[in-house]
């Protein structure tokens, strides 16, 4: 029988449907309750008016543009963000008042996150001279300067290959500290050193850590290899843009107080090369949120001075690491040196627990697992070893791992089949409503975020395009981030509430399904509307799903971005960002 559109909607299961049902007579029971009272989410909202026949208008006083909204004669005034800085705005990264007011900047607390309460609600202006991306692969080298203004990394660089100037564009050579004969070639000396690392086979979802310009993530692409790479916002001016920019994954991180926002046991492989974290300090807490989220079985590469540099400063930096990795189970499975005198160090996570029983000392302890936060948003670092899960088995193979059952996989009579069918549900939506139905042009699509990604089915569905998904889990929903991890995907866990780690103008498209209904519960849909709009790109698509209700507000907003919208099949908004912005200040 042919599958149509009207077919998959009306077959549609949802593998969480029991649950929202639950929190959907929850949050109506909460909102009869709470109904004068003020939430502690709220937020002031724009200024709002009804106007019969709204002009474009502009105020002398406040710089602000005024647009109708075409279906509610709903008035919107939207102010740019203020400042030299603001092209490049990170709410939660750049709240310089609570930055300022920090008692301590020992453990990277200044670049971790620290969101405006209430949050801006301004727009991030363009930069002179913004295009449309370069598309990939061509990006992966070259991407307009005139995109991502910035020169510092270019001079401060210039003897290791990072980033060049050439007329309009930047362009990566794949040179890196560590890099001196190329990525390429490091890539290979990294599988030569340990084979069975089988780079895209068994090794598919690794963390790259202090990861530059990207480049390392970026040419394993071409062997199937998708690398979370991440860096904070430091001196090191843009990195992560420029890594965006280019079409490589990557976000904002830094290892400081606070776990990362992982889950357990998710990464294959973790790498390092003069990534900059002491690892041995503070009670050895870096290293212990990488064995976190290390998986079972899997290699930490270290490529660092400590490791082939026999200074007095190097050789006790080295004398720690030998003393703090033992004292997890780590063992060293490789070291060399390459021919330009660079070395590297591979560790290897203890496949089970048994190890920490029979050490000397019970130093770090072993995590008290019925005490131990579960969560990885705002949570402390942890002073102690994680345990290993008793059923713990490596993935399947790539690609055959994307299908198979995770081993995270919740044990319930109906998960398998869940899973499964989710999985098939994905496959034929995304076929035959999302790329044949809904007139997005997928070839101009890279950088792609799934808002509340599930078991990371609309992902799965993608891997044959040339793009790649940040599957995001938010934080108030069921925990399915160690079941994308399993299928060989990457993701993080994040509240919508919230601004994203991210610089603005990062995505191609964005996609969520379902979500605003609970959200909005907890914030205001015009916050998460200017978020959307402050990371997706211009001439950048949303894909939002979800009922009637939830659509038309939120095209009420879009078209007021001067957006354009368009709902199918009564399910499906899609919008599409143009280039305006509110004028700015002169």
């Amino acid at each position: 029988m042919a599958i149509t559109v009207d077919s998959l909607l009306k077959e549609r299961k949802y593998p969480f449907i029991a649950s929202l049902i639950l929190i959907l007579i929850i949050s109506v029971t909460l909102f009869i309750l709470t109904t004068n009272t003020t939430s502690l989410y709220s937020l002031p909202q724009p200024s709002v008016t009804t106007n019969p026949n709204p002009p474009l208008q502009q105020t002398n006083g406040n710089v602000t543009d005024s647009v109708t909204d075409r279906d509610s004669d709903l008035v919107i005034e939207w102010k740019a963000c203020p400042g030299p800085l603001a092209v490049d705005y990170i709410p939660c990264l750049d709240n310089w008042k609570a930055i300022k007011a920090l008692t301590s900047r020992r453990h990277m607390e200044h670049r971790e996150r620290h969101c405006p309460k209430p949050s801006l609600r301004c727009l991030v202006p363009l930069p002179g001279g913004y295009k449309v991306p370069v598309r990939w692969p061509k990006s992966r080298d070259m991407i307009w300067f005139d995109n991502v203004p910035h020169l510092k990394l270019v001079e401060y660089k210039k003897e290791q290959n990072w980033v060049k100037r050439s007329g309009d564009y930047l362009l990566f050579p794949g040179g890196g500290t560590q890099f001196k004969d190329g990525v390429t070639q490091y890539i290979q000396y990294i599988e030569k050193n340990l084979p069975k690392i089988g780079w895209g086979k068994r090794t598919r979802a690794i963390l790259d850590v202090g990861c530059g310009v990207a480049s390392f993530g970026g040419y394993l692409m071409d062997k199937d290899v998708i690398t979370m790479s991440f860096a904070p916002k430091d001196e090191h001016e843009a990195q992560i843009q420029f890594a965006l920019e280019r079409g490589i994954p990557a976000t904002l991180s830094v290892i400081g107080t606070q776990r990362l926002t992982f889950s357990d046991n998710a990464f294959d492989l973790i790498h390092c090369a003069r990534c900059r974290v002491h690892w041995d300090g503070d009670g050895g807490k870096p290293l212990l949120e990488l064995n976190r989220i290390l998986r079972p079985g899997g290699v930490f590469i270290w490529s660092a001075t400590p490791v082939y540099r026999d200074d007095e400063r190097d050789k006790k930096v080295w004398e720690s690491m030998v003393a703090l990795t033992k004292s997890i189970c780590w063992k060293v499975v490789a070291k060399s040196f390459d021919s330009s005198g660079i070395g590297l160090v591979i560790y290897e996570k203890p496949h089970t627990s048994s190890c920490y029983n029979f050490r000397k000392e019970n130093n770090p302890p072993l995590c008290d697992e019925n005490t131990r936060p579960k969560t990885s948003w705002y949570t402390p670092l942890d002073g102690c070893i994680s345990s290993i899960p008793v059923k713990n088995t490596w993935p399947t193979t790539w690609p055959e791992r994307l299908k198979s059952k995770p081993s995270s996989l919740s044990t319930g009579p109906d998960a398998e089949t869940v899973f499964h069918e989710d999985t098939r549900h994905w496959s034929e939506v995304v076929t035959n409503v999302y790329i044949r139905g809904l007139g997005v042009n997928w070839s101009s699509v890279r950088n792609v975020m799934d808002m509340n990604a599930g078991y990371g089915g609309f992902a799965a569905a993608l891997t044959n395009l040339p793009l790649w998904v940040m599957n995001v889990v938010p934080v108030d929903g069921t925990d399915t981030l160690p079941v994308i991890f399993d299928r060989g995907l990457i993701g993080i866990y994040h509240d919508w509430c919230e601004s994203l780690n991210t610089y603005p103008r990062t995505y191609d498209l964005l996609h969520s399904t379902f979500l605003f209904g609970n959200l909005t519960q907890r914030c205001d849909m015009l916050d998460v509307a200017v978020e959307m709009d402050r990371v997706l790109r211009p001439d950048g698509v949303v894909i939002v799903e979800d009922n009637m209700e939830m659509l038309k507000n939120l095209k009420r907003i879009l078209q007021s971005l001067h957006w354009s919208t368009a709902i199918h099949h009564q399910r499906y908004l899609i919008g599409k960002k143009g280039f305006w912005r509110p004028q700015t200040e002169r």
